[in-house]
């Protein structure tokens, strides 16, 4: 078996990060609130992309993607705490839906940001190019 082989047999795709969203989100004494997050697996992209692909119902128009129905399933689906799928939590805020509990509780750019920052533990923010220049200087 090649050191590659055993490399990647012994990895664990399940990583998990603390991570700050906006300035908003602090404690009573001030100290920043950290969302806990983890990598998408392969079926969980997958499951997101396709609920986001609009497939067109007319011969003339074309497949569209919806990157707000993506962002929402990433969050709901990998964000540890705070959860989105709290059904107390849904409630309370007076909500049906996580997709509607986590509108009413995060601003568009913290929606957005809280999505790279999944997308980014995911391995979507490498550029192996500049990795390889690193690693040789």
């Amino acid at each position: 078996m090649s050191e590659l082989q055993d490399f990647l047999n012994s990895m664990s795709s399940d990583i998990t990060d603390d991570v700050a969203v906006s300035e908003r989100f602090v404690d009573k004494k001030g100290n920043l609130l950290k969302f806990k997050i983890k990598s998408m697996s392969y079926d969980d992209y997958e499951s997101a992309r396709i609920q986001a692909t609009i497939m067109p119902k007319r011969k003339n128009e074309q497949i569209r993607f919806d990157s707000k129905i993506f962002n929402d399933k990433i969050i709901i689906n990998n964000v540890i705490d705070p959860n989105f799928k709290d059904a107390e939590s849904i409630k309370k805020k007076g909500c049906a839906t996580p997709e509607q509990y986590l509108h009413e509780t995060l601003l568009p750019g913290e929606i957005n940001e809280l999505a790279n920052k999944i997308s980014a533990l995911s391995g979507f923010d490498k550029d192996f190019d500049e990795e390889i220049n690193e690693a040789k200087n």
